[in-house]
């Protein structure tokens, strides 16, 4: 019987390469999104290139109803091997500038849906004995960016969370793993969407969506629990975990000012 994987977000960018990547291993799929029309065609693509099953399924994950039907399709089967929570969105401008439906939005997708797909995934998990979860987060999660405040506080819970469970699964002795995917600049649709000019970050800091899944999915066969893409930005990493904390929150303020003027 194939491995069946669950991949939210999964019509373009970073979700849509996971499946892609996961259909070539032999992954069925449950591809979810709000866009049905997009998530059929990856579907039709892939269950015809790698004669496998994939199902699309339409949720809005930062409502309610969205995650309770995700939870149960989630339950509903025996014999899901792997859950991407990649499903995100980002915005720009001061916090108290942005439209607060948005920022609402926004930590219920990455917090809430992340929370309850993950506790519905990890009930079947457990008892089975076997399976993953990746939770796609960001480099963002290890710093506060001006500009960024939402997206970087619900990449930093992302990180907490995926990391407290870890530690659980440790300490219940289950073969159970999770990882978080913390990729820098992707090129993928993410930042089409926001309107965000790729000419104001050096072109080498961008990866491509390819590179960054088949360095999270290398990292989930060894178990690795932080995944961050790329050595410049396991560097940056590093180096907010050894300077001090104002000098961190100072680049970052420089950083973002000089952004905002090219």
């Amino acid at each position: 019987m194939r491995p069946l994987a669950l991949i939210t977000g999964g019509s373009a960018g970073i979700g849509a390469t996971f499946a892609h990547q996961l259909a070539a291993r032999g992954y069925d799929l449950i591809l979810v999104g709000r866009r049905l029309d997009r998530l059929e065609s990856v579907a039709r693509t892939l269950a015809a290139a790698h004669a496998i099953q994939v199902e699309a399924m339409a949720a809005d994950l930062a409502a309610d109803e969205g995650q309770r039907a995700v939870e149960q399709r989630i339950a509903a089967s025996d014999r899901l091997e792997l859950l991407v929570n990649n499903a995100g969105f980002g915005t720009m401008g001061r916090f108290v500038d942005t439209d607060l439906a948005a920022q609402d939005q926004m930590h219920r997708l990455h917090v809430l849906a992340t929370m309850r797909l993950t506790h519905a995934a990890l009930t079947g998990m457990m008892a089975r004995g076997h399976g993953a979860i990746i939770n796609v987060s960001s480099v963002a999660g290890f710093v506060a960016t001006p500009g960024s405040v939402s997206y970087c506080a619900t990449k930093h819970w992302m990180n907490c969370f995926t990391e407290g469970l870890y530690l659980e699964l440790r300490e219940a002795r289950s073969p159970v793993k999770v990882q978080a995917l913390c990729p820098g600049f992707t090129y993928s649709e993410f930042h089409d969407r926001l309107g965000f000019d790729r000419r104001r970050v050096p072109a080498g800091l961008w990866l491509p969506a390819d590179d960054v899944v088949a360095q999270s999915l290398r990292g989930l066969e060894r178990g690795t629990l932080f995944v961050v893409t790329g050595w410049k930005y396991q560097l940056a990493v590093w180096l907010t975990k050894v300077l001090p904390a104002p000098l961190v929150r100072s680049i970052n303020t420089r950083r973002q000012r000089r952004a905002n003027r090219i």
